[in-house]
């Protein structure tokens, strides 16, 4: 796999001023959920390139790229932009540590939260910026929702049988809520009901999942 070349060039690439068109994509990166799976299911570590593997047997990754480098590039990213996502939903009730060989999923939080939390930052920053993943905005809204609907193949959603009015309500939301507030509140409740998670329910997972591709679609 190809990593952020240094801290230095992490930095310059990331102190760019965002790009408008960038910050309005409002699709979710899809691998959040099916890696949130593999790394429930299982109490060893996983490596960013086995993790890669997994979901490409489970058909819920693609050929990215036909330079084979930039499809490893884009791969990483995908994945790493996904796993940085997943740590900030986790904490507090749980440590996800995010390293390229070494990823797995604690129940205690390390001594020192913060401390760890600051190691990865310039990373951190690097794969949660669309920028760094060398395309435009348009090629990135159309593979994340090519990402979407295999993961809706792979749990069996149906979003277009919802209304705007269902979606709304099963994100206990009002007509007038903005983007911000659908997407804070499909994560919250992606997170709750995830079936590997506490109390967590397949078939609530999949009504949330078939609200927010609603929502996020038609407004």
């Amino acid at each position: 796999m190809l990593f952020a070349k240094s801290s230095t060039s992490i930095s310059a690439i990331t102190e760019k001023s965002p790009d408008t068109s960038l910050c309005d994509i409002k699709e979710d990166n899809p691998l959040i959920w099916p890696l949130l799976s593999l790394l429930k299911a299982s109490n060893r570590s996983w490596k960013v390139h086995h993790l890669a593997a997994k979901l490409q047997q489970q058909g819920l990754m693609h050929h990215l790229d036909d330079d084979q480098q930039k499809a490893l590039f884009k791969t990483n990213f995908l994945l790493m932009n996904a796993l940085f996502e997943l740590q900030q939903l986790l904490l507090p009730q749980h440590w996800l540590q995010v390293k390229a060989m070494e990823i797995q999923i604690y129940r205690v939080l390390p001594l020192n939260l913060v401390t760890s939390l600051k190691e990865d930052d310039a990373l951190r920053d690097y794969y949660l910026n669309w920028l760094n993943y060398d395309t435009c905005p348009n090629i990135i809204q159309e593979m994340l929702e090519s990402f979407w609907s295999r993961y809706e193949d792979y749990i069996g959603t149906s979003p277009n049988l919802m209304h705007n009015s269902q979606a709304l309500s099963v994100f206990e939301l009002k007509g007038d809520a903005t983007d911000k507030q659908i997407r804070k509140q499909w994560r919250k409740l992606a997170l709750i009901w995830h079936p590997d998670r506490p109390n967590g329910d397949a078939a609530q997972f999949r009504k949330v999942c078939e609200a927010w591709q609603t929502l996020r679609d038609k407004r």
